[in-house]
Order: structure tokens, then sequence, then C-alpha cells
């Protein structure tokens, strides 16, 4: 079952940033994670997620991280994205065709260099 998970956090700069994203992607289970640019709670999706982990280690690396929501995913958005993907007309797509490899010339050979000039040789 697919959930989604919002946890307060306390987040001041980039640096606590990607921290807590970084700690909330590694929790199994997560499929994916935002975090909004002015905005302190941050939303993890996925399915199976242990809940009380992911907060646990939100609480390591920052201090403070509250859950304020767990929700299952409505199935029917994802029906309904799953479907418009299908009616869509496809895109162009580039076909790359293997074919003769260019020819190779053969030239002959360079003569040896030699110049007696050089005293180390």
């Amino acid at each position: 079952m697919k959930q989604k998970v919002v946890i307060k956090l306390s987040v001041h700069d980039e640096k606590s940033r990607a921290k807590a994203m970084k700690a909330a992607v590694g929790v199994d289970g997560v499929n994916s994670a935002s975090l909004q640019q002015d905005k302190d709670p941050i939303e993890v999706t996925g399915e199976g997620i242990d809940v009380v982990l992911l907060t646990t280690q939100l609480r390591k690396s920052l201090k403070y991280a509250e859950v304020v929501s767990v929700n299952p995913v409505e199935e029917k958005k994802i029906e309904e994205n799953k479907e418009k993907e299908k009616n869509k007309e496809p895109e162009a797509t580039i076909q790359y065709l293997m074919g003769c490899p260019p020819p190779q010339y053969i030239c002959a050979p360079c003569p040896p260099y030699q110049d007696h000039s050089c005293p180390i040789l």
C-alpha cells in the first residue's frame, strides 16, 4: 500500500535540507521525497514505509522531526495518470540502424626514423 507521510522538520539552511533529503531517501520503501523551498514539512511517498524508522533517522540528522500525517495515496489518481499516458500519442522516436562499418584504408608502412645526429643513441 502506497503511503504519503508528512513530517515537520527544523530546517534553516541548504545544508540541513540536503541532510533531510539524504536521510529520507535512505529509508527502505521510500520512492520520493519533496521539501518545498519556503516550508519546513517534508513529504515522503512510498510503499511500506516504516514511519518510526524514518522519523528516527531524521531526528538523528536534524535534531527535530515530528510526524504530521500518514495517509494512503489514492490509487485513482495513479490509475488516471496511467490511462492518460496510454492515450497520449507516441512521441517521435529516432532509430539508429547499424549498417556496415565504414571502409578501412590500408596505407603503406612508413620507413623507420633514422636520425644519427642524436648523441644519446
